[in-house]
Order: C-alpha cells, then sequence, then structure tokens
C-alpha cells in the first residue's frame, strides 16, 4: 500500500460514501504462501522470502489496498504464546495453539504478557524493526498495527469452550482473564507502533469470538473492553473491526465503541448492516469468502461483487471479501472483483448508479 493508497482508504472510510469505492482485502499466512507456493516455514522465518512474498502480491494486484500492508505476523501464535499456549508449525500450514491455562483462576499465577519480551510477539517486533526500511524503499507505507482481540486471545489461551463455560458459570475470574488480555492488546498494539515509527495512524482488531455471545454478554464481557482499545489510542487513528462470525449482538454498538470501518462476514447482508448502522460506520465486505471468492468462478465472484455493491446502501463503502482472503482464493477471482469494481465506479460516475 502506498501514501496515497492509505490516503485513499482513510478518505473512503472516513468519507460520505459518494467518491470511488476502494477494493482492500486481508491477506496473511493462511493465504499469502499457498498463492506463491511458499513452504510455510521459510516464510515465517526468511525475512527475504516474507519481504519478496509481500512484494510479488503487491506488484500482481496493484489496485488492491492490502490491510495491513507488508503484515508481520507467525499466523496468530503472537498473542497466545504471550500468554502461554504452545504453538505447533507445519510447511503447509498455519501455525496451531495448544491452551495451556487449564483452569481459569490460574491467570493470577501468570505474569503480565509482555510483548517486547514474550514469545512470537518480541519476534514480530523484532522482524518489523529488521524490514521497516526495505517496506518503506519499497514504495509502501505502513500504517496499521494489527492484534488479535481480548476475547479471541483468551479463547486462544483458555480454549473456546472452557472460555464460554467461564462466561456463565465463573465470570468473576473471566473478567480477570478478559482484562488481563485487554491490557496485553493495548500494550501489543502500542508496542507495534513504536516498532512500524510515525507512519502508524490506526489500527486493526480482530476477534471472531465476539461473534459467540449474545446481546447480554456482549455488554458485560465485551463492550467494554473493546471502548477501553479504542479509547487507549489517538482520536485521529483509524480504528478498524475484523469480526467474520455473527455481529448480531454487537454490531450497533461498535460505532460507540470507538471504531470506523468494520469487516464482517457472509452471513449477514450488507443491506442489513447498512439498515441497521447507517453511515455511523464504514462498511468493508462482504463477497461471501468461500462459496464464491474460493469455489466460484471469475463469473460468479462478479456476480456476487455486483450484487454486494448494489446493495451497499448510503454511506462509506470499502470491497473486500468478507473476512480475510481464505486459502486457495485464486487470483483470477481477485481479477473478477477488481473488474465488476471498476464497472460499477465507472457507471457511478457516469451518474448510473
Amino acid at each position: 500500500m502506498t501514501p496515497a493508497q492509505w490516503q485513499q482508504f482513510k478518505q473512503a472510510a472516513l468519507g460520505d460514501g459518494t467518491g470511488d469505492v476502494p477494493l482492500a482485502l486481508i491477506v496473511d499466512s493462511p493465504w499469502l504462501p499457498g498463492h506463491l507456493g511458499l513452504n510455510h516455514l521459510d516464510f515465517y522465518l526468511d525475512p527475504d522470502i516474507w519481504f519478496r512474498a509481500h512484494q510479488k502480491i503487491h506488484d500482481e494486484f496493484p489496485g488492491v489496498l492490502f490491510v495491513p500492508p507488508f503484515w508481520t505476523e507467525f499466523g496468530m501464535a503472537a498473542e497466545p504464546s504471550a500468554l502461554g499456549a504452545k504453538i505447533k508449525f507445519w510447511p503447509d500450514n498455519t501455525p496451531g495453539e495448544t491452551p495451556s491455562l487449564l483452569r481459569v483462576e490460574d491467570i493470577a499465577e501468570i505474569p503480565a504478557p509482555d510483548p517486547e519480551r514474550d514469545a512470537f510477539a518480541a519476534l514480530t517486533l523484532h522482524r518489523i524493526r529488521m524490514t521497516r526500511e526495505r517496506v518503506f524503499a519499497a514504495g509502501s507505507t505502513l500504517p496499521l498495527a494489527a492484534a488479535r482481540g481480548p476475547l479471541c486471545t483468551a479463547a486462544f489461551a483458555r480454549g473456546t469452550t472452557a472460555l464460554m463455560l467461564d462466561l456463565v458459570e465463573n465470570p468473576v475470574w473471566a473478567h480477570r482473564l478478559l482484562d488481563v488480555c485487554a491490557d496485553f492488546v493495548i500494550a501489543w498494539l502500542r508496542a507495534q507502533a513504536r516498532a512500524l515509527g510515525p507512519a502508524v495512524e490506526g489500527f486493526l482488531l480482530l476477534d471472531d469470538i465476539v461473534g459467540f455471545l449474545g446481546p447480554d454478554h456482549y455488554e458485560e464481557f465485551c463492550h467494554p473492553l473493546l471502548k477501553r482499545i479504542c479509547d487507549a489510542f489517538p482520536a485521529r487513528w483509524l480504528k478498524i473491526y475484523h469480526n467474520d462470525a455473527s455481529i448480531d449482538a454487537c454490531l450497533e454498538r461498535l460505532p460507540d465503541a470507538g471504531f470506523h470501518v468494520l469487516n464482517w462476514g457472509k452471513q449477514t447482508p450488507v443491506a442489513e448492516v447498512r439498515a441497521r448502522v447507517g453511515r455511523r460506520l464504514c462498511l468493508m465486505g462482504n463477497v461471501n469468502p468461500l462459496e464464491v471468492a474460493v469455489r466460484g468462478t471469475p463469473g460468479q465472484v462478479r456476480a456476487a461483487t455486483l450484487e454486494v455493491l448494489a446493495n451497499r446502501g448510503e454511506g462509506p463503502f470499502i470491497l473486500s471479501t468478507g473476512g480475510g482472503v481464505s486459502p486457495g482464493m485464486p487470483a483470477e477471482n481477485i481479477r473478477a472483483m477488481q473488474e465488476a469494481l471498476a464497472e460499477y465506479n465507472g457507471r457511478k460516475a457516469a451518474g448510473g448508479e
């Protein structure tokens, strides 16, 4: 993402939705090594391979805004590993985590995680510092930090089923665990901002586990933490929230938490999301990421893209898949999205939309 593309993204996110719609995609290691035929371990461990992989997709799709650009990550290992979860690696897949917090009360015995020193968070920060100037020299900017949210981090450390039971059966300790995770997320985003430097102007927070809760549990366990995270950073920062599970319980509350952009899943049609939030959020979505974007033909992708665009409603909008780019999405389907968007923007500029 060039500095000009970042300005385009910000303008679309904070504008009134009357300008051209951009295409932005969340791409990371579940998709990128497979797309380029790389061994996952090489991608994670060799900074030159990692850099050239990102540069190649920027060259292959110059009109796409990748969010975040040149994302330094080890799958989803950074956050859970800082809380002690065991991480397993494979040459042909993303890392997996084994929960280590067997009793929720054990969080009292775990030192507060330190992103500058602990596990894959520390390695991520070192990689950012190693490669930052090379990324800038290639013409890209690094405007976004990124982190899994507190519910997601807690679920990685505790296990999703165990965490859901904790919320009902042991809420006092569930609150304590989630407070630790929220404080770590803030520290982790701040550490990334220091490593990335003054180009940082926002963050991407990813937390699908929020979608497993109903409205009452969202209000008690989630909303205050999401707001705490947003409030910890400058008001001028752009705050992007990703949740491709259910958004029913949280949707109307996300602007109050402090988010500007929502990337959501395939479950809720764009017209319904727009009707519920109006212009209070920029919607970033929502072409079906698996059945259409991965398994569909370019023609089917084109039709689905035009349908999303036709139903986007009034307000700020960024075209994307309904969540991150899923493993196996072929290049021709990304290009089909680009072509459909170019057609839509052309008609819109001519007054036909």
